[in-house]
């Protein structure tokens, strides 16, 4: 069964108060979502990588055909309702469902939640931080509980089932803490990627 990427990069981004869109804000000299795109390819898992954009960031969408990215226009009505367009209009099977501004995240984790849902042999997954972990996020404060990570594995051909089954994956690396909502995150990430980068493997 094949195994598409779905990156999601068809949000306003009202955060973040920029005229840029934000999946083009630039880490380390490179757009944000490039570090996804890079994350994406180099995971042993991923046989086809789609990036969903709307009428709100249509320089994003440009700028990916470019450089010879697939690139979907969905409605732009929210990353859920997104997910479910693009999975149905495309027949997608085996899906990874991830936001584009998580910069840090790389193969090797992608290559770990992979690992997870197939021995959890469920239908779907999501990487989900706790509480006292979302402490050390500023963005993100104020939530309770279990908050998804704007990482998901889901079964295509039950994207009509109003409620899968999943594996829950808690995580607390900095690869998934970190998303760049606010000035203050993007500040975080440009600082985090620039120590980080030499020893990085995509």
């Amino acid at each position: 069964m094949r195994t598409t990427g779905l990156i999601m990069a068809g949000g306003k981004g009202t955060r973040m108060d920029l005229d840029i869109e934000k999946p083009l804000l630039e880490i380390c000299g490179r757009p944000m979502i490039f570090y996804v795109v890079d994350a994406l390819r180099g995971s042993k898992d991923i046989d086809d990588i789609i990036v969903t954009t709307s009428e709100h960031t249509p320089e994003t969408a440009q700028t990916l055909k470019k450089y010879g990215i697939k690139v979907l226009e969905t409605s732009g009505r929210g990353y859920v309702e997104d997910t479910q367009e693009a999975v149905k209009k495309l027949g997608l099977e085996n899906v990874l469902v991830i936001s584009a501004d998580l910069p840090l995240i790389t193969s090797d984790l992608v290559d770990e939640v992979f690992s997870r849902h197939k021995a959890s042999g469920k239908p779907a997954l999501t990487v989900a931080l706790s509480e006292s972990q979302i402490k050390n996020v500023g963005s993100k404060n104020g939530f309770t509980r279990l908050i998804p990570a704007g990482v998901n594995i889901l079964d295509g051909k039950r994207i009509n089932e109003e409620q899968l089954e999943e594996e829950v994956m808690i995580m607390d690396r900095v690869e998934v803490t970190l998303n760049v909502n606010t000035p203050e995150d993007l500040k975080l990430a440009r600082s985090t990627m620039r120590s980080i980068q030499p020893f990085r493997r995509q």
